[in-house]
């Protein structure tokens, strides 16, 4: 099932810009939707369940407003050199060539990466025990699925050796954590 995702990936990305921009506010749409349950779930449920915040001004503020700012850098920058690449981080559009300069020389996923800190950091800004200890854990354990299952071999197909020599000497998401 997966190589029939990974080869319908490729033949969007490789294929023809009309397809490939027809695609891509699809893509993005699905991702912020998915990003937007996984922030709005857990805080219904607190909300519907009466469940306290397990953090309080101005503890929140102090420990979570750093990890969004990093996260919204690291998230910003890794755009920025998308799009001077002439390519999106939607997996239908991507730019043509493999992007290893600014963020990327450090973590093949930055983008999402700062996202994880952003919602990390909103859970606790919150004090939203479930968006921080179990769903933003499980939209990370997602996106690892995803990222290692379909993103990562159409990568390798895409792009080639490139792109397996750059797997080998850049981790996934934290500079100083080798996965």
């Amino acid at each position: 099932m997966s190589e029939k995702r990974i080869n319908k990936i490729y033949a969007i990305a490789t294929g023809s810009s009309k397809n490939r921009k027809l695609y891509t506010p699809l893509g993005a749409l699905l991702f912020f939707s998915v990003t937007a349950l996984f922030i709005a779930v857990p805080l219904l449920i607190e909300k519907a369940f009466h469940i306290p915040q397990f953090l309080y001004l101005p503890w929140n503020i102090i420990v979570s407003l750093p990890l969004i700012a990093v996260g919204m850098f690291y998230t910003l920058w890794s755009l920025i050199e998308f799009f001077k690449s002439k390519g999106t981080p939607v997996p239908f559009n991507p730019p043509p060539e493999l992007i290893v300069k600014g963020p990327y020389k450090y973590s093949r996923n930055p983008m999402v990466t700062g996202l994880f800190l952003q919602m990390f950091g909103l859970g606790i800004l919150l004090g939203s025990i479930l968006l921080t200890l179990v769903f933003t854990p499980l939209y990370v354990m997602m996106h690892y699925n995803q990222l290692k299952t379909l993103e990562e071999p159409e990568l390798e197909l895409r792009l080639g050796d490139a792109y397996k020599v750059y797997k080998t000497k850049v981790p996934m998401f934290l500079p100083w954590k080798k996965i």
